[in-house]
C-alpha cells in the first residue's frame, strides 16, 4: 500500500490530472442506480494521496500556493460530474434538430462548472493539511463545505452529493433524519478516505476505530428506526398515474385530446381486487396537455370523471392573463381539482431550472439567439411561496415540482403544517439513463430526512410511494404505462428531530472536523523538540 501511495503522490502534470479525473469518475458508481459504495474507499484515498503530493510555489502568493490542490480537486470533480451527469444531454435530443447544438455545453459545461466546488473544497482542505488523521478530517470538512455551497450558489444544484453513496438502502438512510445532508456528507468522506492511513500507518489505529464506530452507529441507528413502528393515525387511499407520454408528442397540439383521454381512462378505471377506490388521484408534472383558460371543457370532463369526495392533483401550465402593459405570464403549477371540476387550490413552482424553464441573463442571451435549451411549452415565471394543499381525509400535502425535491433546505417540512410530501415530475426527458434513478433516490432520502411519506408521480420513471422510513411501498418501472393503487399511512406529527436541529447537528459535525484538522495542522507545523 505504501508503494502504491508513493507512486500516486509522485505523479505530476497530466498524469496527476488523469488520476484525479479517473478517481472522481469511479466514485460515481457509489451513486444510484449502481449503489456500489465500496468504490468510494478507493476514490477518496487516491484523492488524499494526490493532495499529499501537491506543493505550491513557496515564493508565490496565497492563491498560487493553493493552485495545485485546487487543480486536483477540480479534476476529481470534473470526472465525478461528467460520469454522473452525462445523461442531461438526453433532454436535448428530444428535438435534436433544434437543440443538439447545445449538447457539448450541457454534457461538458455543467460538470466543468460544478468541478469548481470540489476544487474549492480541496483547496480549503489543503489549508488545514497535515499528516495522519488530520488530513482526513480536513478533506471531510472541505468536501462538506463544498456540498453545502452547492445548495444555493448559482441557484443551487446539489445533485449526487457524496453523502448519498453512504445511503443506498433504507437501513443506511436513517442517520440523515438526525444530522441532515451536511452531517452525512462530512462523515461519509471522513470514512471513505480512511484507507489512506494504510500507507504510512500514522494514526491508523485511531482512524480505523473511529471509522468502525461511525459505521456501527450508522447501521445500528438505521436498524433501530426500521424496527420501530412508524407512527400513523390515518391512511389516504391514492392512485398514482404514470402515463409515459412520449416527449416528442407531449407538446404536439394534434395529439393533446388523445393524451388527455388516456389520463382520464387510467384515472377512472376500476381498482384491482382488494384495492380501495382512491380518495386522491395524482398526475405528473405538466400532465394536463393544454391551458384550462383555453379549454374550460377539460375541467368539466375532470369533474365528471371524479367521484364524490375524490380529488385530483395534477401538474399543469397556468397562465396569468396579459394586460395593456405586459404579456401573459406562465407558471409550472400543481392544481388541486375537486369533484365538481373546480380548481380548489394551486401552487406555482418556485425553484425553476435554468435554461430549461427560465433563461438567466435573458436579454443578453437573446441577442445571440439563445432562447431555451430544451423542448417545452414556454419559459416560466417563478412562484412566490410554498404552502401545503388540503387533501381528502384532512391530510395536508406539501407539493414539490421536479427537481425542487433534491434541495434539503427546501424540503425541510414543518410537521405542524404538513403530513405528506408530494413530488410531481417528468423524468421522461432523460429516458432509461441513471438520471431518473438518481432523482428518485434523492426524493426517497427527503422522506427519511423529514420522517414523512412521499407520493411521487412521474410521466415516466419513477412513480412510487415511499413510507416515512424510505421503504418503497410500491413503484412503477421506467417506460411502464400503469397506475399504483395503495393506502399510504399518514401521521399527524413526525417522529424525527426538527429541521432546525438537524441543520445545527450537521454544522456541529463540520465544525468538529474543522477543529480536528486545525489542531493536527498546528501540531504538524510546530518545531520538533
Amino acid at each position: 500500500m505504501e508503494r502504491l501511495a508513493g507512486r500516486i503522490i509522485l505523479l505530476w502534470g497530466w498524469r496527476r490530472a488523469l488520476a484525479a479525473f479517473l478517481a472522481g469518475a469511479l466514485a460515481v458508481f457509489g451513486q444510484a442506480p449502481y449503489d456500489f459504495f465500496a468504490v468510494c474507499f478507493i476514490s477518496f484515498p487516491v484523492l488524499v494521496w494526490l493532495l499529499d503530493g501537491t506543493t505550491g510555489e513557496a515564493s508565490g502568493g496565497f492563491l498560487r500556493r493553493l493552485r495545485p490542490a485546487f487543480a486536483v480537486g477540480w479534476w476529481f470533480g470534473f470526472g465525478y460530474f461528467l460520469a454522473g451527469l452525462w445523461w442531461i444531454g438526453q433532454a436535448l435530443l428530444v428535438e435534436a434538430d433544434d437543440y443538439a447544438w447545445a449538447l457539448p455545453f450541457a454534457v461538458v459545461g455543467i460538470p466543468l462548472l460544478l468541478a469548481f466546488f470540489y476544487g474549492f473544497g480541496t483547496a480549503v482542505a489543503r489549508l488545514l493539511w497535515s499528516s495522519g488523521l488530520g488530513r482526513i478530517a480536513a478533506l471531510a470538512f472541505g468536501f462538506a463545505l463544498a456540498e453545502w455551497l452547492r445548495n444555493f450558489v448559482l441557484t443551487g444544484f446539489p445533485w449526487n452529493a457524496v453523502g448519498y453513496a453512504a445511503m443506498p438502502v433504507p437501513l443506511l438512510m436513517q442517520s440523515v433524519s438526525a444530522i441532515g445532508m451536511n452531517g452525512i456528507n462530512a462523515l461519509a468522506v471522513f470514512v471513505f478516505a480512511m484507507p489512506a492511513l494504510l500507507a504510512g500507518r500514522r494514526g491508523l489505529v485511531t482512524g480505523m476505530v473511529l471509522a468502525l464506530a461511525l459505521v456501527a452507529v450508522h447501521v445500528g441507528f438505521g436498524y433501530l428506526r426500521l424496527t420501530t413502528p412508524v407512527p400513523a393515525d390515518k391512511a389516504l387511499d391514492v392512485r398514482i398515474v404514470q402515463p409515459s407520454v412520449d416527449m416528442r408528442e407531449k407538446w404536439d397540439a394534434s395529439v393533446r385530446d388523445r393524451i388527455f383521454a388516456t389520463l382520464l381512462g387510467m384515472s377512472s378505471k376500476t381498482p384491482d381486487t382488494g384495492k380501495k377506490k382512491p380518495q386522491l388521484i395524482l398526475w405528473p408534472e405538466t400532465s394536463v396537455p393544454f391551458l384550462f383558460t383555453e379549454r374550460p371543457d377539460a375541467l368539466t370532463a375532470l369533474g365528471d370523471m371524479l367521484a364524490d369526495g375524490q380529488m385530483l392533483i395534477a401538474g399543469a401550465v397556468r397562465e396569468e392573463g396579459a394586460s395593456a402593459n405586459a404579456g401573459a405570464r406562465y407558471y409550472n403549477s400543481v392544481v388541486a381539482i375537486n369533484d365538481k371540476g373546480e380548481i380548489a387550490d394551486a401552487f406555482d413552482k418556485i425553484h425553476l431550472v435554468p435554461f430549461g424553464e427560465y433563461l438567466p441573463f435573458a436579454d443578453l442571451l437573446r441577442r445571440v439567439g439563445i432562447e431555451q435549451l430544451v423542448a417545452g411549452p414556454t419559459m416560466f415565471s417563478a412562484g412566490n411561496d410554498r404552502r401545503p394543499i388540503s387533501l381528502p381525509g384532512a391530510v395536508r400535502g406539501l407539493p414539490f415540482i421536479c427537481y425542487e425535491v433534491i434541495f434539503p433546505e427546501e424540503v425541510a417540512v414543518d410537521a405542524a403544517s404538513s403530513q405528506l410530501i408530494v413530488n410531481l415530475t417528468n423524468d421522461a426527458w432523460f429516458g432509461d439513463t441513471p438520471g431518473p434513478y438518481q432523482h428518485f433516490r434523492q426524493a426517497q432520502i427527503r422522506a427519511v430526512e423529514n420522517g414523512m411519506p412521499l407520493l411521487r408521480a412521474a410521466n415516466n420513471g419513477i412513480s412510487a410511494a415511499v413510507d416515512a422510513r424510505g421503504r418503497i411501498l410500491d413503484a412503477l418501472a421506467i417506460n411502464a404505462r400503469d397506475t399504483i393503487d395503495l393506502s399510504i399511512p399518514v401521521a399527524s406529527s413526525s417522529d424525527v428531530i426538527s429541521a432546525g436541529q438537524r441543520r445545527v447537528n450537521g454544522y456541529l459535525i463540520m465544525l468538529a472536523l474543522a477543529l480536528i484538522a486545525f489542531a493536527f495542522s498546528v501540531r504538524h507545523k510546530l518545531p520538533a523538540n
